[in-house]
């Protein structure tokens, strides 16, 4: 692939977690909730035509879930699965780090995990470029479980920092 590669960075929250007694936070399990939105995530990813061939996916059970519950749904396997410690609990710098280890032969890759992270991360990579109408939806709610932002950018993985991308697009599943 060339320097100027267009690339995507899909960012996936994870799915509702549950909150049962006497459990670390990092072994939190999906919710009823998310269990019925992580598929749905997958269903919208598949929907907009969204297959990514490179997964980064947080250690945390939730996340693991909400990725093995989304992947179900889409119509092939990614090539490569990545879960990666670093982006438990990580900032919107340590995830920009990760993403720059990325191989340049993936072109589209979906990061799977945890607020304030990837709201701070989709703030950061887009600033104000990008959708009006995804741009504002982002703004009001601040990334909500289960919700998916798609940013594009051009350029090697190891180029990948604050205000390379513009956000595509923005979607919230329900949250009742």
């Amino acid at each position: 692939m060339s320097a100027d590669t267009p690339r995507r960075i899909i960012v996936l929250r994870h799915a509702k977690a549950d909150w049962p007694n006497q459990v670390a936070d990092h072994d939190r399990p999906l919710a009823d909730r998310g269990r019925h939105q992580a598929p749905e995530a997958g269903r919208w990813l598949a929907d907009s035509g969204i297959n990514p061939d490179y997964v980064l996916c947080s250690t945390a059970l939730r996340t693991r879930e909400t990725w093995k519950l989304a992947a179900h749904e889409l119509p092939k396997r990614p090539r490569r699965t990545v879960y990666e410690d670093r982006v438990y609990e990580a900032s919107p710098g340590e995830i920009i780090a990760v993403l720059q280890e990325t191989p340049d032969e993936f072109a589209d890759l979906i990061l799977v995990g945890h607020n304030p992270g990837v709201l701070g991360l989709t703030q950061v990579l887009a600033g104000d470029e990008g959708d009006r109408d995804a741009l504002n939806r982002l703004r009001l709610t601040s990334f909500p479980t289960a919700a998916i932002a798609v940013l594009s950018f051009a350029g090697p993985w190891k180029t990948v920092e604050p205000g390379v991308a513009k956000l595509d697009s923005y979607h919230t599943p329900p949250q009742d």
